[in-house]
């Protein structure tokens, strides 16, 4: 056998290949990078909630104790050890779970409605439209440290311009950034600031790839700019939408940085603060439980995106 034959047998397997089959052989490496970066930590995660807390030791598991974390998460007895609740409905603003979902639901959905109308204003064309984007993406350029020390200066007792005023109108108590509710409030608007910027430019990009002859002839039919926009711009945009609050609910789910800058994990509990602070006291069981948790919930939107946004492409097509 020759080099040359022996060097041409990979090409010629590919090549008898189909394109399924081709296709799966090049996503390989990309299925294998993601079990190394992904999966495997997340397997280690949920084997290392299945034991106790071990604070006699702390580089150290405790003995193996199963799912009992998880009961016991989800039922409230692990309430005492841990710095707020992780679920308890009669505290809304001090449970680690339903803060996290109140933020990602209120501040997702401002965020999108926000971000639709700001992208069909720059989906049209006008004079000073290029500055206006630029005034748009640059609170999204600001690092979230910079973004939640704006924000602590604005409402910080003593010298935060915003705390007297808001304080007048029965809006914010006199320290805002040390209740649950208004901190809570607080860092949404913090977090809408920032990142609507980012829905906008997703959703404009899913505008502009509109076919424009569609308008003309809804505009020959005699539709008109509601007709227009129920029967042919929220039907094509659709995807573009689900794909930016996919994005933006995963990071919202996991939110933590702007919770630390504006005000403490202490005032607002969310699950990723929870997970630090458990983790740092040394109980890596609860700790490593709470984490799993946190990235089912995050599978389970996922999911509820992906068979959404499957609907909305079928209806489409």
């Amino acid at each position: 056998m020759s080099l040359a034959s022996v060097v041409s047998q990979p090409a010629n397997w590919t090549e008898r290949l189909n394109e399924t089959q081709f296709a799966y052989l090049m996503l390989v490496p990309v299925f294998l990078l993601l079990g190394v970066i992904a999966i495997w930590p997340l397997l280690s995660t949920f084997r290392m909630s299945l034991f106790a807390d071990n604070l006699t030791s702390a580089a150290t598991v405790g003995e193996f104790v199963g799912l009992q974390n998880y009961v016991e998460l989800l039922s409230g007895q692990r309430e005492p050890v841990l710095p707020r609740p992780f679920f308890d409905i009669s505290q809304p603003f001090r449970s680690a779970l339903l803060v996290t979902l109140i933020f990602a639901v209120v501040s997702v959905l401002l965020e999108t409605l926000l971000g639709f109308a700001a992208a069909l204003v720059l989906d049209q064309e006008f004079r000073g439209r290029r500055w206006f984007r630029v005034a748009l993406i640059l609170p999204w350029a600001v690092p979230i440290v910079i973004q939640g020390m704006i924000f602590y200066l604005m409402f910080a007792p003593g010298i935060g311009f915003a705390t007297d005023p808001l304080n007048n109108l029965g809006i914010f108590g006199a320290t805002p950034l040390t209740n649950s509710f208004d901190s809570l409030v607080i860092i949404v608007i913090a977090d809408v600031w920032k990142t609507t910027a980012f829905m906008t430019l997703l959703i404009l990009a899913g505008l502009q790839s509109i076919d424009r002859s569609l308008y003309e002839v809804g505009r020959v039919s005699g539709a008109s700019k509601w007709q227009q926009f129920k029967m042919i711009t929220l039907p094509l945009v659709l995807p573009a939408v689900l794909v930016a609050m996919l994005f933006r609910s995963i990071n919202a789910m996991r939110v933590f940085g702007l919770i630390e800058t504006v005000s403490d994990c202490g005032t607002v509990p969310s699950l990723s603060c929870m997970v630090v602070q458990t983790f740092s006291s040394g109980r890596y069981g609860t700790s490593a439980a709470i984490a799993f948790l946190t990235a089912a919930i995050i599978g389970g939107a996922v999911m509820i995106y992906i068979v959404q946004f499957a609907r909305g492409q079928a209806e489409v097509i």
